[in-house]
């Protein structure tokens, strides 16, 4: 049962397409039925909903209005539905989530993995884009929550749980200074260098710190993907300042090693879960922030310790 009426849907795709005939193919009903409700609806309304053009139709301000409105109101009786779904004891729900590409693989993949295993009638929505991307979905109700960094860039969102790790020096674990509690670039001044090119985030901080010691390696390696930076550190290409939410994984399991910085002109890298401040989060969301938020407090302790 929908509580939205034959024009709101009608309208709704004729927005979509801006063709009463494709509208009309979509929907399997006559354009002229869907033409008349329209024009009813602007009669009443006292205002054109659509602009008349040689190639179809285009929404006017007030129409652009009523579709944002529309789109919101569907939003919110989705969430309706799944709390009546709870009420009943029906066991349903729909999570959607942002993150960013850093949390693709790892403990974070391993968390999404147990919360699929743990409830099979879930449908999870997983989206991963960069933080500005995630974050402006959050603010606009397309996600329940989102994984960002650095959210006080990011205004609009609640933040409900966080993780700061810090950036430090990569490099192969057989390197001679893969032991060291804490290096300066200055002492690397003979390495390979492979420095993170934009739009990282961390592309901005490593300039900034390189230019602060003054330091212009020879043969440096400038690339934008970290997978690539890291399989090229893998191969012994070089070493490179990451963070370690960058690299995590690789070091818990030995195949990198991370080495903090000795200057801490760098501040933590900020992992943060967010929200936006008017989302009423259904059950299914609320559980799947709080197993989130445990990899989050562990992920927080590695970087205490490291």
């Amino acid at each position: 049962m929908s509580p939205f009426s034959r024009f709101a849907l009608y309208f709704a795709e004729v927005a979509r397409s801006g063709s009463l005939r494709r509208a009309a193919e979509k929907l399997h009903i006559s354009a002229s039925a869907i033409n008349r409700q329209i024009l009813q609806a602007e009669e009443e309304f006292g205002t054109p909903l659509f602009e008349r053009l040689p190639e179809g139709l285009r929404m006017t301000t007030a129409g652009e209005l009523l579709y944002d409105n529309l789109l919101r109101w569907q939003k919110e009786f989705q969430l309706t539905r799944q709390k009546f779904d709870e009420l009943q004891g029906l066991k349903r729900g729909t999570v959607s989530v942002g993150m960013v590409q850093a949390l693709a693989e790892g403990s974070f993949a391993s968390a999404l993995a147990d919360i699929i295993t743990g409830q099979p009638w879930l449908e999870l929505e997983l989206q991963v884009a960069d933080s500005h991307t995630v974050s402006q979905r959050v603010r606009q109700a397309d996600l329940d929550f989102g994984l960002i960094l650095d959210p006080e860039g990011q205004s609009g969102l609640n933040v409900l749980a966080f993780a700061e790790l810090e950036m430090g020096v990569v490099m192969r674990p057989d390197h001679n200074m893969a032991t060291a509690p804490a290096l300066s670039l200055g002492e690397l001044s003979e390495a390979r260098h492979i420095l993170p090119g934009a739009p990282l985030i961390v592309h901005e901080r490593v300039g900034m710190l390189y230019r602060h010691y003054d330091l212009a390696p020879s043969n440096t390696i400038n690339c934008n993907d970290i997978r690539l930076i890291k399989s090229l550190v893998l191969k012994g290409s070089g070493i490179t300042v990451l963070s370690l939410l960058d690299v995590l994984d690789e070091v818990k399991s030995g195949q990198l090693a991370f080495v903090p910085l000795r200057n801490k002109l760098l501040r933590p890298l900020t992992l943060a879960l967010c929200t936006a401040p008017s989302r009423q989060l259904s059950r299914p969301a609320q559980m799947a922030i709080q197993k989130l938020t445990q990899v989050l407090e562990a992920m927080q302790n590695v970087g205490a310790s490291a």
